[in-house]
């Protein structure tokens, strides 16, 4: 029987799914593999009907350069049960199955190596290959090297970000933006940065302090009163979603977020919309302190997810995608492919990034001392200084509260 590879995406999209998948299609189909592509993520292999389809070159390369995901994805998490009893070993013995590759976050990587060596027990022998994507950035590759979809996210959130910026200086008004970011505010600082948005707030800042809803208010106030004081009265603030995960159980009663979590035991933070949260509590503060300037929220998640992937993320994809085929060629199993800038494809495996104790990938965050970081905050984001003190105090009777440095305790 022809030998196969079966193709998974589990989590959220990314821009760029479809290159990896259409790249990994063409390139096993003209070594003489048949390729299968699952819908449902890792659901269809705990099912006796599996939906799943077969590639052919046509289909692959209708689908290499779209956006969102042709293989229907799952966040679907298998038990000890499910093994069990429901997994559909035939699947893997009629069709051949050489290759399970899994495109998605750790916890779809963590499921593959668990599905491997249950089918190794089971006499099915099969290699396992990891494609880590997400447009957070936040995973530790080497050398700084970004996850596939970020670039493509950036680039729309910039475009997006920059529309909204020139709605606050057409109007006079300010916008409170929101962007997606688990634990890390690479796309928020990424986006904001583009957008010469005079404040950006990631938890990375309050490396000095803890992270408070009252401080990342003030943050807000410090820049919209430092550009009263040059007599802008537009300005827009953006804020990653992830401060949302180092803020207490009673900072978040007190903000009124009401949050219910994936099968990851993730906050589901889409369903909950920061943006409008933090735009009331902005303008709350903007009235009691006796200031007219208007506010309006705007929040930037799902809009960036399945855009079309950007040139960058064509190209990063479509060598990832041949990246598999090589390290399975050389007979690499239980890792991911990692690319290097010069194009060099290495298997990168869990284990050489998981916490020894915990098991857990650390995310990779924003680097406060980089140079590149330091040279926005100091040049492009504008708040109060001890300079504005003076000037502050028309507009604020305690100014020195609302000093950006104060406030974060650096």
């Amino acid at each position: 029987m022809k030998k196969s590879i079966v193709i998974l995406t589990g989590g959220g999209p990314a821009p760029g799914m479809n290159t990896v998948v259409g790249s990994i299609a063409k390139t096993f189909m003209a070594n003489g593999y048949r390729v299968l592509g699952l819908h449902g993520g890792y659901k269809a292999l705990f099912s006796e009907s599996p939906n799943y389809v077969e590639f052919d070159f046509l289909m692959a390369d209708a689908i290499f350069n779209r956006g969102g995901s042709f293989l229907v994805m799952s966040r679907y998490k298998p038990s000890d049960h499910d093994f069990e009893c429901n997994f559909n070993l035939e699947f893997f013995k009629s069709n051949n199955i050489q290759l399970l590759v899994t495109i998605g976050g750790d916890d779809t990587a963590s499921t593959a190596n668990r599905v491997a060596k249950f089918l190794v027990e089971h006499n099915h022998t099969i290699s396992n290959i990891h494609v880590p994507k997400t447009i957070d950035n936040d995973l530790p590759l080497p050398m700084q090297r970004p996850t596939f979809g970020y670039e493509s996210a950036k680039s729309e959130g910039a475009r997006l970000a920059t529309t909204i910026y020139e709605d606050a200086r057409t109007s006079n008004n300010w916008f409170i933006v929101c962007a997606m970011g688990r634990s890390a505010g690479h796309l928020a600082f990424g986006i904001g940065s583009a957008a010469h948005y005079p404040m950006i707030v990631i938890p990375e800042m309050f490396n000095k302090t803890k992270i408070t809803i009252d401080k990342i208010v003030k943050l807000c106030v410090s820049s919209i009163i430092k550009r009263s004081i040059q007599g802008v009265n537009y300005g827009a603030v953006m804020i990653s979603e992830g401060v949302f995960h180092e803020l207490s159980e009673e900072e978040l009663s007190n903000s009124g977020v009401v949050f219910s979590y994936d099968d990851h035991g993730h906050p589901e933070l889409g369903k909950v919309s920061k943006a409008h949260i933090f735009n009331e509590l902005v303008e709350k503060r903007i009235k009691q302190l006796g200031l007219t300037t208007k506010c309006r929220p705007v929040e930037l998640g799902y809009e960036l997810r399945c855009q079309y992937p950007s040139a960058y993320d064509l190209v990063y994809c479509t060598e990832l995608g041949i990246g598999v085929y090589q390290l399975f060629q050389k007979g690499n199993t239980g890792c991911m492919v990692y690319i290097d800038h010069l194009g060099k494809v290495d298997p990168l495996y869990l284990h050489d990034i998981q916490d020894p104790k915990t098991g857990k990938i650390p995310p990779r965050l924003v680097s406060l001392e980089s140079d590149r970081v330091q040279a926005i905050i100091e040049n492009i984001m504008q708040y109060i200084t001890p300079a504005d003190y003076s000037e502050a105090s028309k507009y604020i009777p305690n100014p020195e509260e609302y000093d950006f440095r104060t406030i974060l305790n650096w």
